[in-house]
């Protein structure tokens, strides 16, 4: 009989669900723990600071562990993204209500809230269980960095702009050279988001596959390649003498030196959506992304003027 609510604090109308929310569940005899989604935040990095790290299991709450029934999450999709970085080691399922804009990760609105809530603690739900990833920065065979990701992780020039270099091994597949503003390894989650206006496919939840994505790839050839997420990914930035930035889910970011190497694999937690429909993800993309909407008929031309008769 133990939850939990994390909360975008910067939000008055989060910060007020998150009270009232509180009261219910104590009602009902539960003990509940609150947290901050700013907890999940992972910091920027700067040029005085270039590693600015928090290991992943120590981003766990105070008072939220493997026995908790599941939380509330309580903001737009940034605070989701944030929370699952602090309780997926825990396996929490999360109740996600949007008081954000879009909202893509979350599963219902404040006006859904309470009924919400209610259907959860009558057991009426079911859970659906998304990739994560585990990103590490290496330098000298240490890790010096690392970070859980939902949705990508992008390395990219500071600013964004001008060419990149970087070589990729792939599982046991043959090493690539990509010459790019930069790039990004997605999940199926996340090919929603950066690596979806940076050209690459949709793919749906279910699918275990990874892509990756140049950002504005220089050659012609070099385009969103779609693999199975058993196999980890090694980059190499071959940029001598130039510093590039690492950035989790827009979040997080570490500077990456050219002897440096950045590894990604699978990570051994699952983001835990707690659902209280079946999960229709096509119906997702059509409300919020206006995907597949009925083709509207175009006006019929004017017709030509016909040539008069008398000629």
């Amino acid at each position: 009989m133990k939850a939990g609510i994390i909360y975008n604090e910067g939000k008055p109308l989060a910060v007020e669900l998150a009270t009232r929310v509180r009261q219910i569940l104590e009602l009902e005899g539960w003990e509940v723990h609150m947290a901050t989604g700013i907890g999940g935040i992972l910091g920027y990095s700067r040029p005085d600071s270039p590693v600015c790290h928090t290991p992943i299991d120590q981003l766990v709450p105070p008072g939220f562990d493997a026995s908790m029934a599941f939380a509330v999450v309580l903001g737009g999709d940034g605070t989701v993204l944030s929370a699952f970085r602090q309780l997926a080691p825990c396996e929490i399922p999360l109740l996600t209500i949007n008081t954000g804009h879009l909202g893509f990760l979350t599963e219902g609105y404040v006006a859904d809230l309470e009924p919400a809530l209610d259907q959860v603690l009558r057991g009426d739900y079911t859970i659906e269980d998304r990739t994560m990833l585990t990103v590490q920065v290496l330098r000298d065979q240490t890790v010096i960095w690392e970070a859980l990701s939902l949705n990508e992780m992008v390395i990219h020039k500071e600013p964004l702009t001008g060419m990149c270099h970087f070589e990729v091994d792939v599982g046991a597949h043959a090493r690539v050279d990509i010459a790019a503003d930069g790039l990004i390894l997605s999940t199926p989650t996340g090919s929603t988001a950066y690596a979806l206006s940076a050209g690459g496919p949709v793919i749906t939840p279910s699918v275990a596959a990874l892509q990756l994505v140049p950002i504005c790839p220089h050659s012609l050839a070099s385009r969103a390649l779609v693999f199975a997420n058993s196999e980890p990914v090694w980059i190499y930035p071959a940029n001598p003498f130039k510093h590039l930035i690492l950035v989790v889910d827009g979040n997080a970011g570490c500077y990456i030196q050219p002897e440096d190497q950045v590894f990604v694999q699978c990570a051994p937690y699952r983001a835990r959506f707690i659902r209280l429909r079946s999960p229709e993800f096509f119906h997702v993309l059509r409300q919020k992304l206006g995907w597949g909407l009925p083709h509207v008929a175009k006006p019929r031309p004017k017709e030509k003027p016909k040539e008069s008769d008398n000629s």
